[in-house]
């Protein structure tokens, strides 16, 4: 039975991906370690909460004693990292918490991992010669783009905000441990996540939350800002495909191939409501500026080529089909 410790766990993608995973997989057991800072969430989990093959453990990743414990008692033979600090306003105001977590929490576990897995740069112990390392990043490090062109895995990083910097930087730690040790490390890039679970302060849920609650739907500056939706489902068979199949020492980038502006998305859920929950006016009368975040990137937007063309990946929800289920999602949360 593979023994896979998950960080990060109750956090948005994490507590995605555990339930898909274990449905998926019956040979392995899920080691859930997370901090839950304000980001995460056990609520997330109720639906694996009892399963004979998933155990919580409250922690930092930040805490060597406690990784090292951790691997002794349960021998990981892969490590799927999620921790974070994600959101990129906090990180404008507290940017120390976002360098203590996304760079020192990552190189602490790459450290004990290699560690653990290896006897010398390039020389595993028998028992985990098929370990893995799976560090989940983001489209932020890559900057932001004008109106064309597409991020590709070779795109040079150039991030923008105290929280794309610190993914970048972890994602520099975790290649420099492949080229220096040889640890079997993989790494994702995504663009925006949306779907179920995800927290209250993130664009989506805001403009839902918001607007059933009768208050104002702000919208960063003139809402012309374009990011790229991944459906959060579609990112989780992408990391599971990279797992375990993807080529050491690659990166793979995620995309949902759904350019949308912030002002479309926030008209494309008003209409929605409209129809699914009316009243007498419609929603978007509730829209309204607020000035701009600080160094906002103008547009993220992410060539999975590579991802489909190498492990066959594809994403299954179109953004209509998506935010339909995003929106019936929340409107049962917030009800």
């Amino acid at each position: 039975m593979k023994s896979i410790l998950v960080t990060g766990g109750a956090g948005f993608i994490g507590s995605n991906f555990i339930p898909y995973y274990l449905e998926k997989n019956s040979d392995c057991k899920i080691i859930n370690l997370d901090v839950l800072s304000y980001a995460g969430d056990l609520e997330n989990l109720k639906e694996v909460e009892n399963h004979k093959n998933y155990t919580f453990i409250k922690g930092d990743i930040c805490d060597r004693d406690l990784l090292n414990k951790l691997f002794d008692t349960y021998n990981f033979t892969e490590v799927i990292h999620f921790a974070a600090e994600s959101h990129v306003d906090n990180s404008i105001k507290n940017p120390d918490a976002f360098v203590r977590t996304n760079v020192f929490g990552t190189f602490n576990l790459l450290d004990v991992a290699k560690n653990y897995w290896m006897t010398s740069p390039n020389k595993y112990r028998e028992e985990f010669k098929h370990a893995r390392f799976h560090h989940i990043s983001t489209d932020e490090v890559y900057g932001t783009l004008g109106k064309e062109g597409l991020f590709t895995e070779e795109t040079s990083y150039a991030p923008n905000s105290p929280y794309s910097a610190s993914k970048a930087s972890s994602d520099f730690m975790v290649r420099s441990y492949f080229h220096t040790y040889g640890l079997n490390v993989v790494t994702t890039n995504c663009s925006n996540n949306y779907g179920p679970k995800q927290h209250n302060e993130k664009l989506i849920p805001t403009i839902i939350r918001k607007a059933i609650s009768g208050e104002n739907i702000p919208i960063y500056g003139d809402g012309k800002n374009i990011r790229d939706w991944l459906y959060v489902l579609d990112h989780c068979k992408g990391i599971d495909l990279v797992l375990e199949n993807g080529r050491a020492g690659e990166t793979y980038n995620i995309g949902g191939k759904n350019e949308r502006d912030n002002l479309y998305i926030a008209h494309k859920i008003c209409d929605i409501l409209d129809e699914i929950k009316p009243k007498d006016e419609s929603y978007k009368e509730q829209i309204s500026f607020v000035k701009d975040r600080p160094g906002h990137d103008f547009r993220y937007a992410i060539d999975a080529t590579k991802l489909e063309n190498e492990l066959g990946w594809q994403a299954d929800e179109s953004f209509e089909t998506g935010i339909l289920k995003t929106i019936e999602w929340y409107l049962k949360k917030y009800n």
